[in-house]
């Protein structure tokens, strides 16, 4: 049990949980998480529909069977209503041992925003869990991208991430937690969850205003409650396969990172361009430009995340089909 769990917590946010659905039978706890960045709500919108569809599912279909429990979650709630990325840290590096240590050694009102939603979301997440007793959990991360383009997932390292991953039927990039510290697919593999088995999987459902981001989404959800066995495949729509298959076409279903654009405050990095998320580009072509000059692209491959906003702390990404790679991280 996290020796934090019954420490003094003086902040609950009333609106964290989007909702809660529980079936009659036992089964997994798939717990989705929506806008830990601010300006991307459409995770957000996605499990408001979700849970108003499992409502309804049991009066229009009387064979319909939930397995286990589905609950929502808001994440950097200060940002959403600002509509940007963060107030004063990235929620989303903040997920550490370390960070939740220090968080709790200070007073309430030391806190910043970020690290009174880190201790929240952390302390709610570990109520769920112990509230329900499952013998598996599984966090889904729902996230956008300021570029259109092509969606995709990231999974942890473990064959259930992946497993969950393959079925959103978008491209799954591996890799991309290397260098990176904090996330809430990082935070899975440190936090014991009272020692119940536990994963996770990012999914990025397409570009933070696009109408279909949300509606991806929204397939995204119920795919994984399907690979998860909360509902029964008979009674998941084929629109939702269809959906996401149509939108990830012609792109590779196994990528590798191989390289990634880190921005240090001052660099005043700019994007070039208009470039879409799976875009080819060649090595040596000119992406973006700092204050050191011009950036030009260390490798041949397909461009991820290019950032056409003001935060972020990666300017944007390169992968390659799993088939073809060569380079490194750098």
């Amino acid at each position: 049990m996290p020796d934090y769990l019954f420490l003094r917590f003086m902040f609950r946010h009333p609106d964290r949980v989007i909702g809660r659905f529980t079936g009659e039978k036992k089964g997994p706890l798939l717990i989705v998480l929506g806008g830990i960045h601010g300006n991307e709500p459409a995770g957000i919108h996605a499990m408001e529909i979700i849970f108003k569809m499992l409502e309804v599912e049991p009066i229009t279909n009387p064979e319909f069977q939930f397995a286990g429990r589905v609950v929502g979650l808001r994440g950097n709630i200060n940002a959403l209503e600002k509509k940007q990325r963060y107030i004063n840290q990235d929620l989303n590096r903040m997920f550490t041992p370390e960070k939740i240590r220090e968080v709790l050694e200070k007073s309430m009102a030391e806190l910043g925003p970020e690290e009174r939603e880190l201790l929240d979301l952390v302390k709610t997440m570990d109520e769920e869990v112990m509230n329900y007793q499952p013998d598996e959990m599984v966090l889904l991360d729902l996230h956008t991208t300021t570029a259109y383009g092509g969606i995709f997932s990231i999974a942890k390292d473990d064959d259930r991430s992946l497993e969950l991953a393959v079925e959103l039927h978008a491209p799954v990039v591996r890799g991309m937690l290397q260098g990176l510290q904090g996330t809430t697919l990082h935070f899975i593999e440190h936090h014991r969850f009272f020692d119940i088995e536990a994963t996770a999987v990012c999914f990025e459902s397409g570009q933070h205003d696009e109408k279909l981001s949300v509606n991806r989404a929204i397939a995204g959800v119920i795919n994984c409650m399907r690979t998860l066995g909360n509902v029964r495949g008979e009674h998941v729509e084929n629109q939702h396969d269809k959906l996401l298959r149509e939108f990830s076409h012609g792109l590779p279903k196994v990528t590798n990172l191989v390289y990634k654009h880190m921005i240090h405050p001052g660099d005043d990095f700019k994007m070039l361009g208009h470039y879409k998320n799976f875009q080819q580009i060649s090595k040596g072509e000119l992406l973006a430009q700092d204050k050191n000059g011009e950036i030009h692209a260390p490798y041949d491959g397909l461009i991820l995340m290019p950032l056409y906003q003001k935060q972020g702390e990666e300017g944007f990404f390169i992968v390659q089909p799993a088939e073809k790679l060569y380079g490194v991280i750098g």
